[in-house]
């Protein structure tokens, strides 16, 4: 019976969507989430896929897709006071719906921290990182004197690359209106992201947001402060672990990449992707369940339909978008 059971764990996840909604009129299949237009509206169906260094990898991760996609609902409610945002109902644990918006091309990344990707670089020599200098003597995932802003262009397919503020203005890729608005934004979200986590005993270490345009405003859209999109450090004993060298203990998908970093892969060319055991996949389950429990202070409910899809679908169907 239990063997049973972690089977039926394992394969009920949800890899990929092809729904056909009425009035559909576009599909798109991102790395974690299958978006859907309809009218003016998007479904967005947040799957159980997982991606790190911009390759989806092989398995999907149990649950994965409903912790993200109720954290996001969590955040977004909690912000809109600061800024509107894309996000109309959760009618399911994976789906959303939202307003549809004219996305712009470029994340905004916030880091308040010398972590991940800006440790490697700044590891590697580098002291300018997106056009912001960075002070010498900073060790690995110290905190920074203030939060930095590190945009990156949004690539359709492909990796996703670090650009500075000058350069977006000055290719003309956003208004400096829109871009200096989307900046205000994005500090004043990450502060209210910042103290949340501090409430829950956790450091919000860097994230990224994405914006879109509807009706000539500027809006929040996507996922926000989820484990996807967010580094979170463990706020007791960050100092003492500082202090000593030691790594931090962290919630985030960071793990994740370092797993794969240790098995030789890093998304370059000529790199083959490893293939996560089960016991791993069920690790990154456990991660995500934790995180969604500290940071919203509520209990997750595992779904344990054995029609996941054929859910959604009804749910989606019901509402008559």
């Amino acid at each position: 019976m239990k063997a049973k059971t972690e089977m039926t764990e394992v394969t009920q996840t949800i890899r990929e969507t092809n729904f056909e909604f009425k009035g559909q009129t576009h599909v798109y299949h991102g790395k974690v989430r299958d978006v859907y237009t309809i009218g003016d509206k998007l479904v967005v169906i947040a799957t159980d896929r997982i991606s790190a260094f911009d390759h989806i990898l092989p398995k999907p991760i149990p649950h994965k897709g409903a912790v993200l996609n109720q954290i996001a609902a969590h955040f977004l409610k909690a912000t809109q006071d600061i800024v509107p945002n894309w996000l109309l109902a959760t009618p399911h644990p994976n789906v959303s719906i939202g307003k549809r918006c004219e996305p712009v091309r470029i994340e905004m990344v916030i880091r308040g921290y010398l972590a991940g990707h800006a440790a490697r670089e700044y590891k590697a020599g580098k002291r300018v990182l997106c056009g912001v200098a960075l002070p010498e003597g900073l060790k690995e995932n110290d905190k920074l004197p203030n939060p930095i802003i590190t945009p990156s262009t949004k690539a359709v397919e492909g990796h996703d690359e670090d650009i500075s503020r000058e350069n977006i203005l000055g290719k003309g890729l956003v208004d400096e209106a829109i871009y200096t608005q989307m900046e205000d934004y994005t500090r004043a979200i990450f502060a209210r992201g910042q103290q949340m986590a501090n409430d829950r005993g956790l450091i919000l270490v860097d994230t990224k947001y994405e914006f879109g345009i509807s009706e000539g405003k500027v809006m929040l859209i996507d996922e926000i402060h989820t484990p996807d999109s967010s580094r979170y450090f463990y706020l007791e004993g960050f100092d003492e672990r500082q202090r000593k060298g030691e790594p931090q203990k962290q919630l985030s998908k960071e793990f994740v990449r370092e797993w794969l970093m240790a098995n030789g892969f890093q998304g370059k060319d000529g790199q083959q992707m490893p293939v996560m055991p089960d016991e791993f996949v069920n690790t990154i389950t456990d991660r995500y369940i934790e995180l969604y429990e500290i940071i919203t202070g509520k209990k997750f409910v595992r779904n344990t339909s054995a029609n996941l899809l054929g859910d959604i679908d009804a749910v989606v169907k019901a509402l008559g978008i």
